[in-house]
């Protein structure tokens, strides 16, 4: 069985934050701001059904999806980008290829212990992203 991510996550550490987003070409700006800010996740998962909603001073950013099916992803509020993503369990890690504009783009959520992990890849940056439950 998949791990349960379910629950109320906020941000511990987050490193190559701004080489990930300098590789999804967001501006100077929004980069500034983005680095202080200390999101926080909601993820709601009933079985493979999946609904993230990610909660900041600045945007907030909510997808749905369902394990195993393609669906259409609009990235507004992001880097305002469209694309075509798919999530597949990977062992107990939660892992989405995007395609679209940007190459080698995605993500990967996983718990070790009591912390969340995110990795978000984008034309070789990786973020790396750890949370605690709230």
């Amino acid at each position: 069985m998949p791990a349960d991510l379910s629950g109320t996550w906020n941000l511990l550490s987050s490193d190559n934050f701004e080489g990930y987003m300098l590789a999804l070409g967001i501006d100077f700006a929004t980069r500034k701001i983005a680095k202080l800010l200390k999101p926080q996740k909601v993820i709601e998962q009933n079985e493979d059904s999946f609904t993230i909603h990610t909660y900041s001073s600045l945007r907030n950013y909510l997808v749905t999806f369902k394990v195993g099916e393609e669906f259409d992803e609009d990235n507004k509020g992001l880097d305002n980008r469209k694309c075509k993503s798919l999530v597949t369990w990977d062992n107990d890690r939660l892992t989405c290829i995007q395609k679209g504009e940007k190459k080698n783009r995605g993500w990967t959520h996983w718990m070790e212990g009591d912390k969340l992990h995110l990795e978000m890849f984008c034309e070789g940056q990786v973020c790396k992203q750890t949370f605690q439950r709230a």
